[in-house]
């Protein structure tokens, strides 16, 4: 869902698609995958331990969204003014940071809300999960 966003976001700011906006929806893609996976972790990781599906969905989504939510922040914040900006020699770095911008913005509602809904209508009892990380006392 997050080249959607990318998508929308050069509509909006009136930006054409480019090579620029095209490497940019690489590394969307590459992050995406990356917060999706975090959060798939924390859910199998919290059904693992013996959690029934809903439970280990609200479980793990919550202890996910941190490490999501701040991995999508950073990369936002760090490219928010290169897609702001309207200096000499931005054409070529803002529609690269407008497809990254754009895309982790509805990404992070995608992964918050889409994520974990569909993992409640796709698990079933029987899936294989990792095994449960046990905790030594020092």
């Amino acid at each position: 869902m997050a080249p959607i966003g990318g998508l929308l976001a050069l509509l909006i700011s009136g930006t054409r698609f480019s090579v620029s906006s095209a490497i940019g929806s690489l590394a969307l893609f590459g992050v995406s995958v990356q917060t999706g996976l975090i959060m798939l972790e924390y859910i199998n990781g919290t059904r693992g331990r013996g959690r029934s599906g809903v439970e280990a969905v609200l479980e793990g989504s919550v202890m996910g969204l941190r490490p999501t939510s701040i991995t999508m922040v950073v990369a936002t914040l760090g490219l928010l003014p290169a897609a702001l900006s309207h200096d000499i020699g931005s054409d070529s770095q803002r529609p690269f940071a407008i497809v990254i911008v754009g895309g982790l913005i509805t990404d992070l509602l995608f992964s918050v809300f889409l994520l974990p809904t569909l993992y409640v209508w796709i698990a079933r009892s029987g899936d294989k999960l990792p095994p449960a990380e046990t905790v030594s006392e020092d």
